[in-house]
C-alpha cells in the first residue's frame, strides 16, 4: 500500500493567519515569530460561531426584504420602496443595469452565501468525505463574493446623490437598509469564522489503512 503523507498538524506546523508563515509550534507555541500574531491550529469554536452568525443573518434577512429600504419624493409625491420593489422600478424605468446590480447584490449573493455556508457546516459536522476539494473551493468562492455584498447599499447612496443633484425631489433611507447592512456584516463574520481546514481533518478510510500499513 502507498504511504500516507503527514499533514501539517502531525508535523507540528501551523500557518499564521496574518503573514502566512508556516510556524513550528514546538518552538513558538503562542505567537508567530515573524509578525507576533497569535497562532491557532484551528479557529476556536469555529462551527458554533459560524452557525450563530449565519442564523443571525437569516433573522435580519427577513425584515431586510420586507421593510422599505428608501423613500423617494419626486415633485411632491413620495413612496417607499423595498429591495424587490426597487429592482422592479428600475427595470420598468429602463435602468436594467442598476436593477441587475441590486438583484445580484441584495438577493442572489446573500442566497448563495446562505446555501453554501449551510452546506459547508452540515457536511463538516458530519465528517463527510464528499467532494472535499470542491468544498474548499466553494469556501474560497464565498469569501470572494462577500467583498461585493455592500453593492446594494452603495447603489442606494448613488441614487440618493443623483436625485438630490437633479433638485427634482428627495430620497431618504429607511429601516430596511439597516437590516440589510446587518445581513452583510453577519454573513461576512460567518464566512470568516468558518475554518476550511476542518473539511480535511477526518482522513478517508483508505488513508487510515495506508497510515497503519506504513508502520
Amino acid at each position: 500500500m502507498s504511504r500516507r503523507l503527514a499533514n501539517a498538524h502531525e508535523l507540528g506546523l501551523c500557518l499564521c493567519h496574518s503573514c502566512g508563515l508556516a510556524c513550528d509550534m514546538t518552538d513558538h507555541p503562542h505567537q508567530c515569530p515573524r509578525c507576533d500574531a497569535p497562532l491557532h491550529v484551528r479557529k476556536t469554536n469555529s462551527l458554533t460561531r459560524t452557525w450563530a452568525y449565519l442564523l443571525a443573518a437569516l433573522v435580519f434577512y427577513i425584515p431586510a426584504n420586507l421593510l422599505p429600504v428608501m423613500n423617494t419624493s419626486m415633485l411632491g409625491s413620495g413612496a417607499d420602496s423595498t429591495i424587490i420593489g426597487g429592482v422592479l422600478e428600475f427595470w420598468e424605468a429602463g435602468a436594467w443595469d442598476i436593477a441587475l446590480i441590486i438583484f445580484i447584490a441584495s438577493i442572489a449573493v446573500p442566497g448563495i452565501k446562505f446555501v453554501a455556508l449551510s452546506l459547508l457546516l452540515i457536511t463538516t459536522q458530519r465528517g463527510s468525505h464528499w467532494a472535499r476539494k470542491q468544498r474548499s473551493k466553494l469556501y474560497r468562492f464565498v469569501e470572494l463574493i462577500g467583498y461585493w455584498s455592500m453593492l446594494d447599499v452603495i447603489v442606494v447612496a448613488l441614487v440618493a446623490a443623483l436625485v438630490k443633484f437633479q433638485a427634482l425631489g428627495d430620497i431618504e433611507p429607511r429601516a430596511g437598509i439597516l437590516f440589510f447592512g446587518m445581513v452583510v456584516v453577519f454573513t461576512m463574520l460567518s464566512a470568516m469564522s468558518f475554518d476550511p481546514r476542518l473539511i480535511w481533518d477526518n482522513p478517508q478510510p483508505e488513508e487510515v489503512m495506508d497510515g497503519i500499513a506504513s508502520h
